[in-house]
Order: structure tokens, then C-alpha cells, then sequence
């Protein structure tokens, strides 16, 4: 099963600052896979990947799905600039989204 990108964020932390504060790797491999319920593979994937990190990575809102219906064509002209721009279709909505949000607040 995959992690969202969230939780994945969220241990990546934890296992730095276990990192930080235990002394022995397979003391944090332990807390980690406890501290989490993940095998100790697991927690010990996650402790490498967090030995190279040099600041905590930053945990942004979880994502969810929401449907929407729309024509056809915007559909295909989203598609068209999601591989044009190398983004996901819901980085590209995301970002309109928020840009037309954001300019609806200055208005008011």
C-alpha cells in the first residue's frame, strides 16, 4: 500500500528527529516501526531517506478527490496543457483554482 504524501512527509520527520535523538540505528528502527506500525524495513527505508535531509520537510493539507463535471473540449485542452507543462491534472486545477480564489479575495 502506498503512503500519501502527507503521512509520507509526516514520518520523514519523525524519523529525523529519532535520528537526532537515539544513538543506536536499530534503537530507531525499532521506535520508528513502532512509534508508526511499520515493519522495521520500512522504518529503516524511511531513517536512510531522513539521514539526508538537512531541514524537515514540510507537510502540506492532505488531498482528496473531488469530482466534478465538465465539457469535453476543457477537458481535453486540460489534458493537452497538463502534458505540455509535465503537471498533473490536479496540480494544474489546484493551481487555477487557487489563483482565481485569490483574486476574488482582493476584490472584495
Amino acid at each position: 500500500m502506498r503512503v500519501d504524501q502527507v503521512r509520507k512527509a509526516e514520518r520523514l520527520n519523525h524519523a529525523r528527529q529519532l535520528l537526532r535523538r537515539v544513538e543506536h540505528l536499530p534503537d530507531a528502527v525499532a521506535r520508528m516501526a513502532r512509534d508508526c506500525s511499520i515493519s522495521p524495513r520500512q522504518a529503516y527505508r524511511y531513517l536512510e531517506e531522513a539521514s539526508h535531509l538537512t531541514a524537515p520537510v514540510p507537510v502540506g493539507d492532505e488531498k482528496i478527490a473531488f469530482t466534478v463535471k465538465l465539457p469535453t473540449a476543457q477537458i481535453r485542452q486540460l489534458r493537452l496543457y497538463a502534458a505540455r507543462t509535465r503537471l498533473t491534472l490536479s496540480e494544474v486545477v489546484s493551481r487555477a483554482l487557487t489563483a482565481m480564489l485569490d483574486r476574488g479575495r482582493r476584490r472584495g
